[in-house]
């Protein structure tokens, strides 16, 4: 409930709540959060497709919009065979994480390596 002078976002929402003062009607105003997902369209083009159908992302810099692109692409690809190679996989996600490249692919369930494409990956 409104009881001192709030500050609006625009003289538009000053006007229409001040008609409510006027009239007496008890509101809130920005009490609470509602939460939304944003559905776009994207696209995803897999760095290397081998052979056997393992799709590889190549990664130097595992930004936090990669790291989201991923793990989209993978759980609506479930049955897509995707993982990383890391130029660094010890490298931090920022600054102030703990947290690895490579961490991150096994708290993710994501296959990972460094460096190089593994032997094994190709003969699978």
């Amino acid at each position: 409930m409104r009881t001192t002078k709030n500050r609006y976002r625009s003289k538009y929402e000053d006007d229409v709540c001040g008609r409510l003062d006027a009239a007496k009607v008890l509101f809130d105003y920005e009490t609470i959060n509602l939460h939304y997902r944003v559905i776009e369209q994207r696209k995803y083009t897999p760095d290397v497709i081998l052979p056997n159908g393992i799709i590889i992302e190549l990664k130097g810099r595992f930004t936090s919009s990669d790291r989201k692109k991923m793990l989209l692409v993978i759980a609506q690809h479930p049955d897509l065979d995707i993982r990383m190679v890391f130029m660094r996989p010890k490298n931090k996600l920022s600054k102030i994480s703990r947290t690895t490249y490579a961490q991150w692919c096994d708290k993710n369930n994501i296959k990972w390596a460094d460096k190089y494409i593994p032997e094994e990956w190709i003969k699978e």
